[in-house]
């Protein structure tokens, strides 16, 4: 048996060779773009169609909250799954799947039961506290779920889904503004300040049992849209100089050089979050203005680094390669150490964030996640078009099902006597899971609906909130110069 320890080296050059092979595209030239307009082949319909239906069918139609997974025996709610079914409402009118009627009701009993679940400091029956919410809730009555933390990013990914909505639903009805003045009402209660003990940054959660948790937020992660919200708040907002703190360990995240250089997170959804809602095409704060770079052309590197990273392999995992690659949070086999058919002593994981294994927050086990790929279509279509048409047709149903892409698949993992933390082994072609995650499903409707017409971006460009929140982040140029 032998135990797998290499890093290669081939992983920095393959990354700089696939970013020399992805035409360049200067940010003040990508600021003229008018967002989305990307024709995309007929797979990417149907994908959109089944991935809109998993929040559509799955969600509780009472609360309006969306469950973490699909299917399970016990199902609970994700408040961040929840503010991605928010996001694929008007997604799905514009797509012709739903009326707008039926969004617009579904979208304000959402938002009339987060109003009015019960806020405080007790353990039980309460849905939040500070106007943040509880990472996990019961899917039928808001209550939280075990000991989870109160989050301030999962929080935040349920506002993103709530502004928007509350953007896009611009009509007088007097339906749609109750639904606005809702969303103005649940954005306005949370308290940033509360939430920074150690300001001025701001504090990942906490429990009613134990406080605070002991970890900030800062740079660089899936957490920018946190401080954006957190500076515009109109009653409990934090100072600018939390963007500041936020972005002041970058250093310790730049890799590569040239055209390959980036500010690295490894698993793929850090580069993904906070772009579904804020187009940061051309916008630059004193920190990318300083590499003379933007956040969305770095997540175009990333991406392409991804690819790079699968097609060298350094781990020698089965499956990777040119068009099959992603690593981000996901599903995994289970939490076990096993020798596979290589020889190899190799540790699996469960549930796990996932990334290229020499950059920050990196894990490889060879399980891959189709929503790193396909959810990256705005910020590299060449690299991801092709990944997305390999993935359906190499893998067929047993990938792509009712709501599309299932979370995850291990091609090298194919042990049929280890207990597994959920889908099924295959002695041939390996382990896939049989579950689909709102985290992962809800990126990549939003960010196809971005590749295809800008609609999530379009909407937000006009938010009074997003605006501000990049204002105080002091971040400059591109469309935010244009009224």
């Amino acid at each position: 048996m032998r135990d797998l320890t290499r890093r290669d080296a081939l992983v920095a050059l393959a990354a700089g060779a696939a970013l020399a092979a992805v035409a360049p595209r200067a940010a003040t030239a990508r600021a003229r773009d008018s967002p989305g307009a990307l024709p995309l082949p007929a797979l990417f319909a149907d994908i959109e169609e089944r991935t809109f239906r998993y929040f559509w069918e799955t969600t509780d139609p009472v609360t309006g909250l969306a469950p973490d997974r699909w299917p399970a025996a016990a199902p609970f709610a994700s408040i961040a799954a929840t503010g991605f079914a928010l996001t694929a409402y008007p997604i799905g009118v514009t797509r012709g799947w739903i009326t707008r009627e039926a969004a617009r009701a579904r979208t304000l009993a959402t938002l009339q039961f987060l109003w009015s679940a019960p806020q405080g400091e007790g353990r039980d029956d309460i849905a939040g506290y500070k106007g943040f919410f509880y990472h996990f809730l019961d899917l039928h009555t808001g209550a939280r779920i075990g000991n989870c933390e109160l989050s301030s990013v999962d929080t935040t990914l349920l506002l993103g889904g709530i502004l928007f909505a509350a953007q896009w639903f611009d009509q007088g009805h007097p339906d749609e503004r109750r639904l606005r003045e809702l969303a103005q009402q649940i954005y306005a209660r949370v308290d940033w300040r509360w939430m920074s003990p150690r300001a001025p940054l701001i504090a990942q959660g906490w429990r009613a049992e134990s406080g605070f948790l002991a970890s900030d937020w800062q740079g660089y992660n899936e957490a920018m849209l946190v401080y954006l919200l957190a500076l515009a708040a109109p009653e409990h907002p934090v100072e600018p100089a939390a963007w500041t703190a936020w972005c002041a360990t970058y250093g310790r995240n730049w890799r590569g050089t040239g055209s390959a250089r980036q500010l690295a997170f490894g698993p793929q959804f850090g580069h993904q979050y906070s772009h579904v809602w804020v187009d940061f095409r051309g916008i630059r704060d004193a920190a990318m203005r300083a590499a003379d770079l933007d956040y969305f052309e770095n997540s175009r590197r990333a991406t392409a680094a991804q690819r790079a990273y699968a097609v060298a392999n350094p781990l020698r995992w089965d499956g990777y390669g040119a068009d099959i690659w992603g690593l981000s949070a996901c599903d995994g086999p289970g939490d076990v150490s096993l020798q596979t058919a290589d020889g190899i002593s190799r540790r699996f994981r469960g549930y796990s964030a996932r990334g290229p294994a020499s950059l920050p927050d990196g894990f490889d086990d060879g399980t891959i996640a189709p929503n790193a790929a396909v959810a990256s279509l705005p910020f590299a279509p060449e690299l991801v078009i092709p990944a997305t048409q390999a993935l359906h047709r190499r893998f067929g149903a047993r990938l792509y099902g009712r709501y599309g892409f299932l979370d995850a698949f291990n091609p090298s993992f194919r042990r049929l006597d280890v207990p597994l933390s959920n889908g099924r082994v295959d002695p041939t072609s390996g382990w896939v899971a049989d579950q689909y995650l709102g985290i992962d499903q809800g990126p990549i409707l939003a960010m196809i609906a971005n590749a295809r017409d800008g609609l999530v971006w379009r909407t937000m460009r006009t938010s009074a909130v997003v605006r501000t929140g990049l204002a105080r982040a002091d971040f400059r140029g591109g469309w935010l110069a244009v009224q």
